[in-house]
């Protein structure tokens, strides 16, 4: 029913997404399960973004990991060279997540509470100013190109509340200064009639048919085993430090979205 809508042109494709994310479980009231959005630009360096050229978007076919033919080789080859001599983890492309509570609050640390929050799972100091989230282009060629860890996508934030991106409460986060707004630009691409065309693939690996099995492995799209829902059985594990970095793994680094 919500595809129908969307086909009409009744409903956005954020109303779309944020549906989606609610049906799979996600929700602002847990960072563990934050409602998670695409990375929908690559084109970061123009001074106008021309919504009619391919090359403005990011493959929404693909996931994070597959954006460049160099990460995606190496992926591909962790996955094929795999071993796991206790027999316990299967092979997978992805030891990170695109969506964890250390993410959410890393996007959002200039705000309350999140501040306070980002402080707790840090250890109670801000992070280098370097390695803190200080620029949307970095982030871009950090999980699409640069970083092997990283892999992370968008949250919704990013299209309809640019103060995040605004120290107003003055902390104190290092030499970068504020960024630059890219709210208005990032929810007129969503809403472009280039990503209404593609969008249904990125939904197809991260809470359709390509989250998971032969077809997850030919889109390069396997995580950890850890993190998919239902893998594990928490009260069968009789070693009691197993059990607790077992919870901590799936806290800390996120899940996947229920199937939809």
């Amino acid at each position: 029913l919500l595809s129908v809508f969307l086909k009409r042109g009744e409903i956005s494709n954020f109303q779309y997404l944020m549906h989606l994310n609610t049906l799979a479980g996600r929700s602002y009231n847990d960072l563990m399960q934050y409602p998670v959005f695409p990375w929908i630009l690559a084109d970061y360096d123009s001074e106008e973004l021309d919504l009619t050229n391919p090359k403005t978007f990011r493959n929404l076919a693909k996931p994070m990991g597959a954006q460049t033919e160099d990460r995606l080789a190496q992926y591909k080859k962790r996955y094929k060279d795999w071993e796991d001599p206790n027999g316990e983890t299967p092979a997978y492309h992805y030891g990170t997540h695109y969506s964890s509570a250390m993410i959410v609050a890393s996007y959002l640390v200039r705000m309350e509470p999140f501040t306070q929050i980002f402080l707790r799972l840090q250890g109670g100091h801000f992070d280098l100013a370097d390695r803190m989230f200080h620029s949307v282009r970095e982030a871009w060629y950090s999980a699409s190109k640069h970083n092997m860890a990283d892999v992370k996508e968008l949250i919704p934030e990013f299209f309809y509340l640019p103060e995040f991106l605004l120290n107003s409460n003055n902390f104190d986060l290092g030499r970068h200064k504020e960024l630059n707004s890219i709210a208005s630009g990032a929810r007129a691409a969503l809403e472009c009639d280039f990503v209404s065309a593609h969008l249904h693939e990125w939904i197809d690996l991260i809470f359709g048919y390509k989250q998971q099995g032969p077809a997850a492995v030919e889109a390069v799209n396997v995580f950890h085993h850890l993190f998919y829902e239902g893998q594990v059985d928490i009260y069968n594990i009789n070693d009691p430090l197993k059990e607790t970095a077992t919870i901590g793994f799936i806290n800390n680094f996120g899940q996947i979205p229920k199937q939809v």
